[in-house]
């Protein structure tokens, strides 16, 4: 698939972005059915595009035979309906190597995850990303955060890489996105794709939207789809009166929740997904359960947010 029509089916109004978990079983093996359970839950509750594989999906946990595994069954599943984006990262070659994988499975695109470790230069960071994008024909998005952070003239040259067709930021520094978005504005005809890519992004998407980013990854969709559509459509018509009774009463509770331990954006979302009655096992170290208090908390707090949708109606 070539990077305009990703680019534009992505950016078409219908749906969140749904970042699936990976599922494991009692052996902690993939356990591929309940995957593709969990895929097929999320298409039909409306999802407009699959991430696989990417930070909620536990991209660092996988194999490369489990990451392929995985892509293959999303793509087999989305059946064409919604595009699949597959994670890919590492250093160079390993991430090369992913992507690879992930056209080979099917993927319609890429994401880019951040190198491995090291805090490379602007330069290397450059090399890095255009080796990626020249190793298939797959759209590639560049995820910003930790250890890969960009200058706005780098995103500029980004944006000039055949094969890159967007950044996601999950660093949250609004000043330095707001000037990686106007340069590469002034400086690059075309579209190019700005995603909110910070965990939960809900609770921050107001302000990205200030910016004109209106895509955003909702880890929430895996676990209650129903909220995550409300306050989706509350974004998508500027109905701030529901997206701000949603944020005070259910997304900021959920991000307090989740400070309150380390990987708990992964954990406590598969804690969720379990919750709703979907057994998608548990993290994979170095990640942990949250713990059962923790979990009880989670849920009334979803109870809570299904309650203001009632509320709502």
């Amino acid at each position: 698939m070539t990077s305009a029509p990703l680019a534009a089916r992505l950016g078409l109004p219908g749906g969140p972005l749904f970042f699936p978990v990976t599922a494991y079983g009692p052996d902690g093996s993939v356990d591929l059915e309940t995957y593709r359970a969990h895929v097929r839950g999320g298409l039909e509750a409306g999802a407009a595009a699959v991430f696989a594989c990417c930070g909620t999906g536990e991209f660092h946990a996988l194999t490369p035979e489990e990451f392929e595994a995985c892509v293959r069954a999303a793509v087999e599943e989305t059946a064409g309906r919604v595009p699949v984006v597959a994670g890919a990262g590492y250093g160079t070659a390993l991430a090369v190597r992913y992507a690879r994988l992930a056209e080979a499975a099917g993927a319609d695109g890429l994401l880019a995850m951040p190198p491995y470790l090291v805090a490379a230069g602007q330069e290397g960071l450059l090399r890095h990303y255009r080796e990626v994008a020249a190793a298939t024909p797959l759209p590639v998005i560049v995820y910003q955060r930790d250890n890969a952070v960009f200058t706005p003239e780098s995103v500029v040259e980004l944006a000039r890489t055949d094969g890159i067709i967007g950044f996601k930021d999950g660093l949250g520094d609004l000043d330095l996105m707001q000037r990686i978005v106007s340069a590469v504005r002034s400086e690059v005809p075309g579209d190019f794709l700005y995603f909110n890519g910070l965990p939960t992004a809900e609770q921050t998407q107001l302000a990205y939207r200030g910016l004109g980013i209106t895509l955003y990854s909702s880890a929430v969709f895996c676990f209650a789809p129903e909220i995550a559509l409300a306050f989706y459509e509350a974004h998508r018509t500027g109905d701030d009166t529901t997206a701000h009774r949603l944020l005070d009463g259910f997304y900021r509770p959920f991000v307090e929740l989740r400070a309150q331990g380390r990987g708990y954006a992964v954990a406590l979302v598969k804690a969720g997904v379990r919750l709703r009655g979907l057994d998608v096992g548990e993290v994979r170290p170095p990640l942990h359960e949250p713990s059962e208090d923790h979990v009880k908390q989670l849920a009334r707090i979803t109870e809570r947010g299904y309650a203001l949708l009632d509320e709502g109606r």
